[in-house]
């Protein structure tokens, strides 16, 4: 078999990671009796907190590609679950803000943490310059995909 130019074999590696990333996933989804998307919302939901940002179901469904009748089914969904709960905003009472519950965060720990804790531990392996070419590398490739939207 012939080798690949570096460039096409760094494209394909980075496809075989994104399947593996959707299958673990997917694995995390089922066993938890969720779908895709309430996973993917779970993600857009801790990221916001992490950033200290508030996220309404408009925003959530945005993030999602989701329309209102889609959020509010998918908000429901993860609400009877107790992954989340609707809390009034407290500058605007009229403001309702999507928050995960630290239970649905524990659920993630527990089974993504041995994952993240392996990551933790390949980019320690690496120096600060290797860390920034990475970041940079994986940062446009997330540009690049968001630009197919």
């Amino acid at each position: 078999m012939p080798s690949q130019e570096p460039e096409m074999e760094i494209v394909h590696l980075l496809r075989a990671v994104t399947v593996e990333l959707g299958l673990h996933s997917a694995r995390f989804a089922q066993r938890n009796g969720m779908h895709p998307t309430d996973v993917r919302a779970l993600i857009a939901l801790m990221d916001a907190r992490r950033a200290e940002e508030e996220m309404t179901a408009g925003r959530l469904g945005a993030a999602l590609g989701l329309n209102s009748a889609g959020t509010t089914a998918l908000v429901d969904r993860l609400e009877r679950a107790g992954h989340v709960r609707r809390v009034r905003a407290e500058g605007d009472r009229r403001k309702v803000l999507i928050e995960v519950d630290e239970r649905a965060v524990e659920l993630g720990q527990a089974f993504f943490g041995p994952l993240i804790g392996r990551v933790v531990e390949l980019v320690r392996g690496y120096d600060e310059r290797e860390v920034a070419a990475i970041r940079g590398f994986l940062g446009g490739v997330r540009e690049a995909a968001a630009e197919g939207e």
